[in-house]
């Protein structure tokens, strides 16, 4: 039976999240001590304590969500069969794989934060959920919102069938939930984020992590990890490296990547890290799969 590990992204925080683990497992307390080392700042004390507003700001979150999975999957000593991380929960699972080390994703997450906040400043935009409402339905609402407004959104994030975050600018987000609304969606609402993420608006965040990521150190994984911006599998060492930067702009196609883990083999999930969103996201999308997390 092959066991496919999955690690959460953005949205999944909470407060005191990884307190417990700290205080209770020696191996989890030395990945988070070496955090602090390395990034200069208290996240522990971000996480464990808050406030709430300030674990919320992106530049602290995406170090915070990584940082939580990797102490937790540390932890647990087993060899996947494969892995796949939702966005952010990309760096997470290239740890996972052995293919980043911690040090070097963890530098990088926190860059990607940093980046994505900014680019969120200087290019407003925000996202929705639009619920109940089939993948292609979806793209033809965006489509249409685009043309009327002249502004770009896109459905940015394919969770689960039916299922589906949109990303663009304001105004065309809104009139997208506007067009879904007529068309008889069950539910589209605003999201409270940052930014555009997984869309063009998110190129200044592109532009400014393209060289680290060009200077990264990656190795060949020991397992193949599934692409969010592809949805397939890959061991190649530039594929991988094009794929988590190609992902700043692109869609997550998170229901595409469940379905083809359980087609090459995947009979159990296990999630690692903050929450239970992508558990939740496995039973909408498979039948006949064993689920359970970590956290």
């Amino acid at each position: 039976m092959k066991t496919a590990y999955l690690f959460p992204g953005q949205g999944s925080q909470f407060v005191e999240m990884g307190k417990a683990i700290y205080e209770t497992n020696p191996e989890a307390m030395k990945y988070f001590d070496e955090a602090n080392e390395i990034l200069g700042i208290d996240l522990k004390k971000i996480m464990f304590e808050g406030p709430e507003e300030k674990l919320k700001q992106t530049e602290f979150t995406q170090p915070a969500i990584f940082l939580h999975s990797v102490a937790l999957f540390k932890t647990l000593n087993v060899t996947p069969d494969m892995v796949a991380g939702h966005s952010l929960g990309e760096f997470s699972a290239l740890v996972a794989c052995e293919a980043v080390s911690f040090e070097d994703a963890l530098k990088i997450v926190r860059r990607r934060g940093e980046l994505m906040q900014e680019a969120g400043t200087s290019n407003p935009g925000t996202m929705a959920a639009v619920i109940g409402m089939e993948d292609e339905d979806v793209e033809s609402v965006c489509k249409r919102a685009t043309e009327e407004t002249d502004k770009e959104v896109i459905a940015a994030n394919f969770n689960s069938p039916g299922q589906v975050v949109i990303s663009g600018y304001v105004e065309a987000v809104e009139k997208a939930i506007e067009i879904a609304k007529e068309e008889g969606v069950r539910l589209a609402k605003m999201l409270p984020v940052s930014g555009a993420f997984h869309s063009s608006l998110m190129q200044p965040a592109y532009d400014g992590l393209k060289q680290q990521l060009e200077e990264l150190d990656i190795k060949e994984p020991k397992c193949p990890i599934y692409s969010n911006y592809t949805a397939e599998a890959t061991t190649d060492i530039e594929e991988i490296r094009s794929n988590v930067l190609n992902q700043l702009l692109n869609p997550v196609r998170w229901t595409q990547t469940m379905i083809n883990m359980k087609e090459e083999g995947a009979e159990s999930f296990v999630e690692v890290g903050p929450g239970k969103v992508l558990q939740g996201l496995v039973k909408r999308t498979l039948k006949d799969v064993k689920i359970s997390g970590y956290q």
